[in-house]
Protein backbone atom coordinates (compact mmCIF):
# COMPACT_ATOMS: atom_id res chain seq x y z
CA UNK A 1 0.00 0.00 0.00
CA UNK A 2 1.23 3.18 -0.34
CA UNK A 3 -0.18 6.89 -0.11
CA UNK A 4 -0.46 10.44 -1.67
CA UNK A 5 2.26 12.69 -2.76
CA UNK A 6 2.12 15.25 0.57
CA UNK A 7 2.87 17.97 -1.52
CA UNK A 8 -0.52 17.33 -3.68
CA UNK A 9 -2.40 18.11 -0.30
CA UNK A 10 -3.86 21.25 0.39
CA UNK A 11 -3.04 22.79 4.07
CA UNK A 12 -3.60 26.13 5.77
CA UNK A 13 -0.80 25.42 7.77
CA UNK A 14 -0.07 26.73 11.51
CA UNK A 15 -2.29 28.72 13.45
CA UNK A 16 -1.29 31.90 14.94
CA UNK A 17 -1.12 30.14 18.44
CA UNK A 18 1.21 27.20 17.11
CA UNK A 19 3.11 29.92 15.42
CA UNK A 20 3.29 32.05 18.41
CA UNK A 21 5.22 29.33 20.42
CA UNK A 22 8.27 30.48 18.15
CA UNK A 23 7.58 34.06 18.90
CA UNK A 24 6.63 34.33 15.17
CA UNK A 25 4.54 36.83 13.26
CA UNK A 26 3.62 35.26 10.13
CA UNK A 27 1.30 32.00 10.43
CA UNK A 28 0.08 29.52 8.04
CA UNK A 29 2.13 27.68 5.57
CA UNK A 30 5.05 30.16 6.16
CA UNK A 31 5.15 29.70 9.84
CA UNK A 32 4.76 25.72 9.15
CA UNK A 33 8.05 25.82 7.39
CA UNK A 34 9.78 27.95 9.47
CA UNK A 35 9.31 25.50 12.15
CA UNK A 36 10.50 22.32 10.16
CA UNK A 37 13.88 24.26 9.23
CA UNK A 38 14.41 25.51 13.08
CA UNK A 39 14.11 21.91 13.84
CA UNK A 40 16.31 20.62 10.44
CA UNK A 41 19.11 20.55 12.47
CA UNK A 42 17.89 18.25 15.08
CA UNK A 43 16.46 15.84 12.71
CA UNK A 44 19.31 15.58 10.91
CA UNK A 45 20.37 12.52 13.48
CA UNK A 46 17.33 10.87 12.71
CA UNK A 47 17.38 10.45 9.37
CA UNK A 48 18.54 7.34 8.99
CA UNK A 49 15.67 5.76 12.07
CA UNK A 50 13.05 7.52 10.19
CA UNK A 51 13.79 6.79 6.18
CA UNK A 52 14.33 3.20 7.53
CA UNK A 53 10.65 3.13 9.20
CA UNK A 54 9.59 5.41 6.48
CA UNK A 55 9.81 2.30 3.84
CA UNK A 56 8.85 -0.27 6.42
CA UNK A 57 5.36 1.24 6.76
CA UNK A 58 5.20 2.67 3.13
CA UNK A 59 4.87 6.20 5.01
CA UNK A 60 6.65 8.96 3.36
CA UNK A 61 9.64 10.10 5.91
CA UNK A 62 9.03 13.20 5.58
CA UNK A 63 5.56 12.90 7.38
CA UNK A 64 7.29 10.94 10.10
CA UNK A 65 9.53 13.72 10.27
CA UNK A 66 6.83 16.61 10.36
CA UNK A 67 5.20 14.76 13.55
CA UNK A 68 8.35 14.56 14.97
CA UNK A 69 9.02 18.13 14.64
CA UNK A 70 5.65 18.98 15.78
CA UNK A 71 5.26 16.76 19.09
CA UNK A 72 8.64 16.94 20.20
CA UNK A 73 10.63 19.83 18.17
CA UNK A 74 13.19 17.17 16.87
CA UNK A 75 13.48 15.92 20.81
CA UNK A 76 14.22 19.52 21.83
CA UNK A 77 11.09 19.57 24.41
CA UNK A 78 11.43 16.27 25.43
CA UNK A 79 12.56 15.73 29.08
CA UNK A 80 14.63 11.99 29.60
CA UNK A 81 12.35 10.97 26.59
CA UNK A 82 8.83 12.21 28.30
CA UNK A 83 6.39 15.06 27.03
CA UNK A 84 3.47 16.79 27.38
CA UNK A 85 3.67 16.51 31.23
CA UNK A 86 4.77 12.71 31.94
CA UNK A 87 1.88 11.53 30.01
CA UNK A 88 3.75 10.59 26.05
CA UNK A 89 6.82 9.16 25.27
CA UNK A 90 9.64 9.33 22.60
CA UNK A 91 10.34 11.65 19.52
CA UNK A 92 6.52 11.01 18.32
CA UNK A 93 5.26 11.45 21.45
CA UNK A 94 3.04 7.86 22.05
CA UNK A 95 0.56 8.84 24.15
CA UNK A 96 0.93 6.46 27.13
CA UNK A 97 -1.69 8.14 29.64
CA UNK A 98 -4.41 5.51 30.28
CA UNK A 99 -6.85 8.15 30.07
CA UNK A 100 -5.85 8.53 26.46
CA UNK A 101 -4.12 6.56 23.92
CA UNK A 102 -2.88 3.92 26.90
CA UNK A 103 -0.42 2.54 24.98
CA UNK A 104 2.71 1.00 26.29
CA UNK A 105 6.08 2.70 26.08
CA UNK A 106 8.44 1.22 23.33
CA UNK A 107 12.23 1.38 22.71
CA UNK A 108 14.10 4.16 23.84
CA UNK A 109 12.71 7.59 23.36
CA UNK A 110 14.84 8.57 20.00
CA UNK A 111 14.70 4.61 19.05
CA UNK A 112 13.93 2.96 15.56
CA UNK A 113 11.58 1.03 17.58
CA UNK A 114 9.73 3.58 19.16
CA UNK A 115 9.23 5.35 15.77
CA UNK A 116 8.04 1.94 14.36
CA UNK A 117 5.49 1.80 17.47
CA UNK A 118 4.75 5.40 16.33
CA UNK A 119 4.39 4.44 12.91
CA UNK A 120 1.93 2.00 13.60
CA UNK A 121 -0.49 3.91 15.37
CA UNK A 122 -0.20 5.88 12.79
CA UNK A 123 -0.84 3.99 9.81
CA UNK A 124 -3.96 2.43 11.87
CA UNK A 125 -5.26 5.81 11.97
CA UNK A 126 -4.17 7.03 8.33
CA UNK A 127 -6.45 9.26 6.47
CA UNK A 128 -6.90 11.32 9.38
CA UNK A 129 -3.48 13.28 10.83
CA UNK A 130 -5.82 14.77 13.18
CA UNK A 131 -7.11 11.67 14.64
CA UNK A 132 -3.10 10.61 15.82
CA UNK A 133 -2.95 13.65 17.96
CA UNK A 134 -6.70 13.64 19.30
CA UNK A 135 -7.83 10.10 19.21
CA UNK A 136 -9.71 7.77 17.25
CA UNK A 137 -13.30 8.87 17.18
CA UNK A 138 -12.55 12.52 18.00
CA UNK A 139 -11.80 14.13 14.84
CA UNK A 140 -15.33 16.04 13.18
CA UNK A 141 -15.62 15.93 9.09
CA UNK A 142 -16.80 19.39 9.55
CA UNK A 143 -13.44 20.79 10.57
CA UNK A 144 -10.73 17.67 11.29
CA UNK A 145 -8.59 19.64 13.70
CA UNK A 146 -11.52 21.66 15.71
CA UNK A 147 -10.30 19.25 18.59
CA UNK A 148 -6.54 18.86 17.80
CA UNK A 149 -3.86 21.06 19.93
CA UNK A 150 -3.92 23.98 18.63
CA UNK A 151 -6.64 24.16 16.35
CA UNK A 152 -4.23 22.88 13.13
CA UNK A 153 -2.51 20.14 13.90
CA UNK A 154 -2.99 17.76 10.95
CA UNK A 155 -2.43 21.12 8.67
CA UNK A 156 0.51 22.17 10.57
CA UNK A 157 1.97 18.32 10.29
CA UNK A 158 1.07 18.20 6.43
CA UNK A 159 3.30 21.73 5.60
CA UNK A 160 5.79 20.98 7.78
CA UNK A 161 5.83 17.50 5.68
CA UNK A 162 5.61 19.59 2.44
CA UNK A 163 8.95 21.11 3.34
CA UNK A 164 10.93 18.43 4.89
CA UNK A 165 9.61 16.72 1.74
CA UNK A 166 11.25 19.62 -0.25
CA UNK A 167 14.32 20.19 1.59
CA UNK A 168 15.40 17.06 2.86
CA UNK A 169 16.69 14.43 1.16
CA UNK A 170 15.53 11.31 2.92
CA UNK A 171 17.32 7.79 0.88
Amino acid sequence: MSYADINDVQTTGASQKTARQDKLDVSGVNASHTMAETDSGRMKKYKTKISSVGKKYEIDPALIAAIISRESRAGNVLKDGWGDNGNAWGLMQVDVNPRGGGHTARGEWDSEEHLSQATEILVDFIGGIAAYNTGDGRVSSEDVDVRTTGGDYSNDVVARAQWYKSNFSFE
